[in-house]
């Protein structure tokens, strides 16, 4: 199906929109300005949507803060029972968002379709979890005392999400945010708002009140200033680069908002001699590839221990060979183009880098013959601690392979990153998968698996990586606070 007639299919569907959400009402940027939305496969233009700033931004805050008045106090039943439905819609469009997905972002629609699942199960799963925030009793120290605790939402939360998961970065934080009794304003990446957009109109018709959840998109700088300046924003939640992250955690500090954020990654897989060959192959596979490599939980270093690594690299350069790259709506394509030509400037400069110190192209190692922004799916051997695709993120389907001789050898090198979001190891030894995740310096772990992340689990890093914790019940603690309260005996004289 050609772009326009996609645009045209998902128009009438109801699910293409392109203005900004502000109070429950569909707005264009107060200066008529707007910027395009385009396919990053074909270049194409699907759509034009306001470019919005502080001004915006500000009503959008003043509307989250007043729908909070009254969001807070229904019932957990009642917000349980909107996200419920909210998840009904989302799975009910899947094959449209999944669409709408690859139009803007440019994953395989299986893939997309895939994120679509994914990020839905975070609305499902916070539902339920509305109704479980309980409070507690605290023995008293004096006979006439009872001690309560209560959790109560924080307020309106700024929540800035990525391109590379256009819907399930937002549900991931929504989802808590909303079953707690917050209301947010959503900043959604200007390259891939329509997916945001989407999903806040079946939040709508889902009867998420008008207020409760805000869409500005635009200006970066001038929405997050916004965002960050207002003392009616008590939560910043943002996923994004360690630069970006480390800005907002400053900005926070003038009102001293909560912050919650999920960084940059440098995730090492590691390969052991007695791991299964086919198992390692696959894991790792999955765990490098998956989205072209766009994701901060890729694989961004395949450290193979010395008896395994002949083996290891040819089997792997086999399957990599056998990856089909085009158009993401095209039969059989597992790989997408890269979001832009920035993104395809940085890898080539990392493979550059690479090449010129010693390394090996095994695989790949240029600009695919589709032209745009696809780049063929690359393996690099002879990689060590001092190449750039070691030591940052590289964001694309690039796979480096270092070698390592010691169960030591491997943990040193895996932690010598200031990041520390994923890591994966492959082994058939568990006392090994016991001591390797517990020296592991990061927040999630795949023992014998490339792909980890679930709503019932907790998904954040430690090091620069980021703060808190996103998915799972831990998920619901950063959108709630605490509050201690002292009953003395009323019959007292």
């Amino acid at each position: 199906m050609k772009t326009d007639n996609l645009v045209a299919h998902l128009r009438t569907a109801g699910l293409l929109k392109t203005q900004g959400l502000i109070g429950g009402k569909w707005t264009d940027a107060y200066d008529g300005k707007t910027i395009q939305v385009r396919n990053p496969a074909t270049g194409e233009v699907i759509a034009d949507v306001p470019c919005m700033g502080g001004k915006e931004t500000n009503d959008a805050i003043s509307s989250a803060h007043d729908a909070f008045q009254s969001w807070s106090k229904v019932t957990a039943t009642e917000r349980s029972k909107c996200l419920r439905t909210w998840y009904d819609l989302l799975i009910s469009h899947k094959e449209e968002l999944g669409q709408l997905i690859t139009l803007e972002q440019g994953k395989p629609l299986k893939e997309a379709i895939g994120e679509v699942t994914y990020g839905a199960s975070f609305i499902e799963f916070f539902a339920e979890e509305a109704r479980r925030i309980y409070g507690d009793i605290i023995p008293a120290t004096l006979g006439d005392r009872r001690l309560l605790v209560l959790k109560q939402p924080v307020g309106v939360v700024g929540a800035i999400t990525p391109w590379n998961f256009p819907l399930a970065m937002i549900t991931r934080k929504v989802g808590p945010a909303l079953a707690s009794g917050c209301t947010v304003v959503i900043k959604p990446s200007e390259m891939t708002p329509l997916t945001a957009l989407a999903a806040v109109e079946l939040a709508r018709q889902a009867g998420i009140p008008p207020g409760v959840l805000n869409v500005v998109m635009g200006n970066a700088p001038d929405i997050g200033d916004a965002l960050l300046g207002s003392s009616q924003v008590r939560k910043i939640t943002f996923t994004g680069s360690t630069a970006v992250g480390k800005k907002l955690m400053a900005g926070s500090a003038g009102t001293v908002k909560r912050v919650s954020l999920e960084l940059g990654g440098n995730a090492p897989c590691i390969i052991f001699d007695d791991a299964d060959l086919d198992v390692a192959v696959k894991g790792s596979l999955g765990a490098k590839f998956r989205n072209s490599g766009q994701t901060c939980v890729c694989a961004n270093r395949i450290i193979v221990q010395e008896g395994i690594y002949d083996k290891f690299a040819e089997a792997f350069s086999k399957a990599v060979q056998n990856l089909q790259v085009g158009n993401g709506f095209s039969e059989g394509v597992v790989q997408g183009p890269l979001i832009n030509e920035a993104a395809v400037q940085k890898v080539e400069k990392f493979v550059q880098d690479a090449i010129s110190k010693g390394a090996k192209v095994l695989l790949g190692g240029k600009r695919h013959s589709l032209g745009m922004t696809f780049y063929e799916p690359t393996v690099i051997s002879d990689v060590n601690n001092e190449m750039i695709l070691s030591r940052e993120e590289i964001f694309g389907p690039v796979a480096p392979l270092l070698r390592f001789k010691t169960e030591e050898d491997a943990i040193r090198i895996a932690n010598d990153t200031n990041a520390g979001l994923a890591a994966y190891i492959f082994t058939n030894n568990i006392q090994r998968s016991w001591r390797v995740t517990e020296a592991l310096e990061y927040g999630l772990v795949g023992v014998n698996e490339g792909l980890i992340s679930t709503e019932v689990a907790p998904f954040g890093g430690v090091k620069q990586s980021g703060l808190g914790r996103e998915g799972s019940k831990y998920g619901m603690d950063d959108f709630l606070e605490l509050k201690y309260v002292c009953l003395g005996d009323m019959n007292r004289k």
